[in-house]
């Protein structure tokens, strides 16, 4: 052989077994370590025997002869697949859950179950048939809570030996069979046409009494429409009385003193010289003798003319005109000329009773004198 050729294959050998033994060098520092996340732990076992738990970081384990299993630390969902469950009163129904997990001790998961995912799935299975089975089918329904506690509850203890905690468990839904469905949405019609026949008569009663509570308060207004207006038509009567009072004793005193003159006149013509005058007579001609004359007539003192009574000024109200006109005035409004026309009226209508009443009286007081010059004839 070729001295050249073999120094080649001696090189080229040499250089084949350092690369592999670079190779070989690389792949023993990458199975020397292993990373582990910060959310995860790694169980490690060596020849198959169970060493320690892995942090999360870059961990120095014995190459070629380690195995690494990861277990994820975070909250996990596990989906429970649809389960068929006979209640007690013997309705089938269905059911699916959720169950959230967590793994709390790696070493047990690894140790204590084979596949912890899928025993935790099982066990949730068989827990929400025999829940479901374990209650009526109303309460199945109803009370969602009370199924997610029961369901808890039963797994909190093999998981615990797991290393597994529950932290929630939640049922999804609950559904009858069809002929159960059919029956309750029969049984929810009739209760919503129940619910609006109660409603509708509760709505009438409404009606009725916002009815009658307004036909009440339109009487009650009606009613002191009318007592309003009975006081205005009695306060009104009462002054139409105080007028035609007022007017009636103006126009007595006024056709007194005329009939009085012309009385006078009439004796004046006579031969007598002695006269006999009534008191009412000069305490009238003293009151109005400078209105009628214009002279310088100076009022006589004797009787004032005839006044009211204490009862009679009460029943007509003669004290309180002031107050009962400003009643009048607020209350009613009542128009000043329509007011002064309406006295008016009364004045021309009531003053012929009154002169009438004062012919008499001046006849009477006629009589008087004549027997007061007869006696006083005889006596001379």
């Amino acid at each position: 052989m070729d001295p050249i050729t073999l120094q080649s294959g001696l090189g080229f050998g040499l250089v084949s077994v350092g690369l592999l033994f670079l190779l070989l060098v690389v792949i023993t520092l990458w199975q020397s370590f292993e990373i582990v996340d910060a959310y995860e732990k790694k169980t490690l076992t060596v020849f198959g025997e169970y060493r320690k738990l892995l942090e999360p970081g870059i961990n120095l384990i014995p190459p070629f002869v380690s195995r690494t299993y990861a277990f994820d630390m975070r909250t996990q969902t596990l989906d429970v697949p649809r389960q068929e469950a006979i209640t007690r009163d013997n309705s089938p129904v269905t059911a699916d859950a959720v169950v959230y997990i967590k793994v709390m001790d790696a070493k047990k998961a690894f140790l204590e179950v084979d596949d912890y995912k899928k025993a935790v799935s099982n066990l949730a299975q068989t827990t929400l048939r025999a829940v479901l089975g374990d209650m009526e089918l109303d309460d199945t329904l109803n009370k969602r809570q009370e199924i997610n506690a029961k369901i808890r509850k039963e797994l909190d203890e093999p998981t615990d030996e797991w290393g597994i905690r529950v932290e929630s468990v939640e049922v999804r839904e609950v559904n009858p069979s069809k002929d159960v469905q059919q029956a309750m949405e029969q049984q929810t019609s009739a209760e919503r046409r129940r619910r609006a026949m109660i409603l509708e008569a509760q709505g009438e009663r409404r009606s009725a009494v916002e009815q009658a509570e307004g036909d009440k308060q339109s009487n009650i207004i009606r009613a002191q429409g009318e007592k309003q207006s009975q006081i205005l038509e009695a306060q009104g009567d009462a002054i139409s009385t105080v007028l035609r009072a007022r007017s009636a004793e103006s126009m007595g005193e006024r056709a007194i003193i005329e009939r009085g003159m012309e009385t006078l006149e009439e004796i004046g013509k006579g031969e007598s010289t002695t006269f006999v005058l009534p008191q009412e007579l000069t305490s009238l001609v003293g009151r109005y003798g400078k209105a009628l004359s214009g002279s310088d007539v100076q009022e006589m003192e004797g009787l004032d003319g005839k006044e009211f009574d204490a009862d009679t000024r009460k029943m007509l109200g003669l004290d309180d005109i002031d107050e009962i006109l400003g009643q009048i005035e607020e209350s009613a409004e009542m128009d000043v000329e329509e007011l002064e026309k309406e006295a008016e009226a009364v004045k021309a209508g009531g003053a012929g009773a009154d002169i009438k009443s004062a012919d008499e009286v001046i006849q009477e007081m006629d009589e008087e004198a004549v027997d007061e010059d007869v006696e006083t004839e005889r006596e001379s």
